[in-house]
């Protein structure tokens, strides 16, 4: 039984990055699927679908890769976790590696980016931090 899909996901991402696969596929749910487009808005991964396998809805991530062949993502923490939740106020969202990376907030307007929830004036629970 999994107790965080979200994690689970983050750290398959991390993996094939360190992999060197162009690809990485996963079980599909709504949340997974938001992250999963918002570090594509982003540009940290590349194409990001979701299919149906034999009933059960599979989730596919593109990894990209700059032109030296190292994966766009550094690193990639979880840092709301099932045992620990993170909330930040719209004043308190963080600014992760200076502004080169980004977190990933669960607001009441959707998942959405750091840069995002900052323009929206909303705070929410820190998913992720990437960078």
């Amino acid at each position: 039984m999994m107790t965080d899909p979200i994690g689970d996901l983050l750290t398959r991402i991390r993996n094939a990055g360190m992999a060197r696969h162009a690809s990485t596929r996963c079980p599909s749910s709504r949340q997974k699927l938001a992250v999963a487009q918002v570090l594509g808005e982003a540009g940290f991964v590349g194409e990001v679908a979701e299919q149906e396998e034999e009933g059960l809805r599979i989730l596919s991530v593109g990894i990209r890769y700059d032109d030296a062949g190292r994966a766009l993502i550094d690193g990639i923490r979880r840092i709301s976790k099932p045992g620990c939740r993170v909330y930040v106020g719209k004043d308190e969202i963080p600014k992760i590696r200076n502004g080169l990376g980004m977190a990933i907030l669960s607001t009441s307007r959707g998942i959405m980016s750091d840069v995002k929830a900052r323009e929206l004036s909303v705070g929410g629970e820190v998913i992720c931090e990437v960078w």
